[in-house]
């Protein structure tokens, strides 16, 4: 059976927060270890889908992409603590870096991303802090200590660039840059799309057909839908309750 769906940014951010939820190495690491959560804007849903409970996600943000002639105060900071669970019970004091101390095979760590070469398995995150912000922090940690780096992103931070490349053309030269001018940081991870949030769902095979659209479409992904009527019919349920999401900043 087939069937077409489109989701609009935030729709597919609640949608992946709603796979890792039931992502089998995150449910064991729920049980028998340790998730730790960095902020941003995708993870913000994965907390609320993790804890069962609602938080201001504008709350849970660090670095941000915003239009830039956009005026005022949009209410977005680091505000709240780092989502840190030991065995399924939240651990207070702690950031999500701090816990890796802690951490070891088969634990989870999760970061966002900013870009994505989704058949290379490749994540790009854009880094402003002069010694790399979480991801300069942790990733030497998860890798030593062979954590599972989970990468919760969007299809719709697919870039048609090769990442590596990229990121040698922004690195590239010694002119003096604006503070601004981000360094761009490719990281082989457990990339957690919408396809593989329909996947770990419902084991229907999302295959993206389209993507844009207006009036809050922008961003949005079409998917064509296979699986077995009932796995299809299932999946088309839970893009009813995703669907309507409000946007992460009205």
């Amino acid at each position: 059976m087939q069937a077409q769906v489109s989701l609009t940014v935030s729709e597919a951010k609640r949608l992946i927060a709603k796979g890792i939820a039931e992502y089998q190495p995150v449910l064991e690491a729920l049980r028998e270890g340790w998730v730790a959560v960095a902020k941003g804007t995708t993870n913000a849903y994965v907390v609320e889908e993790l804890t069962g409970k609602k938080i201001d996600k504008r709350k849970y943000v660090t670095g941000r992409v915003v239009p830039a002639g956009r005026k005022g105060d949009l209410g977005l900071s680091a505000e709240l603590p780092d989502l840190v669970l030991h065995k399924g019970e939240r651990v207070e004091g702690g950031s999500a870096t701090d816990a890796l101390k802690e951490m070891g095979p088969g634990d989870v760590f999760m970061k966002g991303a900013n870009a994505l070469n989704y058949e290379e398995r490749l994540a790009g995150i854009l880094i402003g802090h002069p010694t790399g912000g979480t991801i300069g922090a942790a990733l030497g940690m998860v890798t030593a200590r062979r954590i599972r780096l989970i990468v919760p992103v969007g299809l719709e931070k697919q870039v048609p660039y090769n990442l590596i490349d990229a990121s040698y053309l922004v690195g590239a030269g010694e002119e003096e840059r604006p503070k601004n001018f981000p360094a761009l940081w490719p990281v082989y991870g457990d990339v957690f799309t919408e396809i593989e949030a329909f996947r770990e769902l419902f084991d229907v095979e999302a295959f993206p057909i389209a993507a844009g659209g207006i009036a809050g479409a922008e961003g949005a992904t079409w998917f064509c839908l296979q699986g077995d009527k009932r796995s299809v019919s299932d999946a088309l349920k839970m893009v009813d309750e995703v669907q309507g999401e409000p946007a992460f900043l009205e």
